[in-house]
């Protein structure tokens, strides 16, 4: 296991990336929306991790929830997991609370779950398991 990224929720990616990519001079790697969690997502690597900067494109998704409730800031920590279900399997046994219930495909093609923060002292988990292609690049 390895930390795969930090998720930061940000109101505006265009004012998040006039810190981070212009002031920091972090190089930005891509930019995708994905529309069923209503997100657009800049990722932002960082010697073996990312940033993952995630800005709301509705206001009923999680991520404008969030920014309601807490304001900007770290949102999740993604840990680099081999063999997801596995672990879901193992976790679910041992009473974690799972998001939504199953794995499910995000940013970069790969599979991940949310681990309730309740059951993460407070922190929300994402497991994420490499995508088959990045797996083959490295």
């Amino acid at each position: 296991m390895k930390l795969e990224h930090i998720g930061i929720a940000v109101r505006s990616l265009d004012q998040a990336l006039k810190f981070y990519r212009d002031t920091l001079g972090l190089r930005v790697a891509g930019l995708e929306t994905l529309a069923g969690e209503k997100v657009r997502v800049a990722l932002l690597p960082l010697g073996e991790t990312r940033l993952e900067l995630l800005e709301a494109t509705a206001e009923d998704s999680v991520i404008a929830e969030f920014i309601s409730k807490r304001g900007e800031g770290i949102h999740h920590i993604a840990l680099q997991v081999e063999q997801l279900d596995r672990h879901l399997k193992t976790l679910a046994a041992a009473g974690v609370r799972i998001l939504p219930g199953k794995s499910q495909y995000g940013a970069g093609g790969h599979r991940y779950a949310f681990l309730h923060p309740s059951s993460c002292g407070g922190v929300l988990v994402e497991l994420v398991e490499t995508a088959p292609a990045a797996k083959e690049a490295k």
